[in-house]
């Protein structure tokens, strides 16, 4: 049976990636086994959803604007970092 550390491992590769059927299967039986790591998963999956929505809703929204120099500043850090 996993341990709690890599059932939180597990429950935050879940965002990324589908797990085996094994690991499914160990971290769910963790998850009905231990409050805290159900917990840590609802959590979790909360902020993911909260991120989201507050992403859709800056992206939807016509009246933010980001400064010239912002993006000037943006990019060439971003130019130096790829170098």
């Amino acid at each position: 049976m996993l341990n709690c550390k890599q059932t939180s491992q597990l429950v935050s590769q879940s965002l990324d990636r589908r797990l085996t059927l094994q690991e499914r299967f160990a971290m769910r039986l963790h998850l009905w086994l231990c409050k805290y790591c159900k917990r840590f998963s609802q959590q979790l999956l909360a902020l993911r959803s909260g991120m989201q929505r507050m992403t859709k809703l800056i992206e939807e929204d016509t009246q933010l604007h980001m400064p010239s120099e912002s993006k000037a500043r943006i990019a060439k850090s971003l130019e130096s970092e790829m170098k």
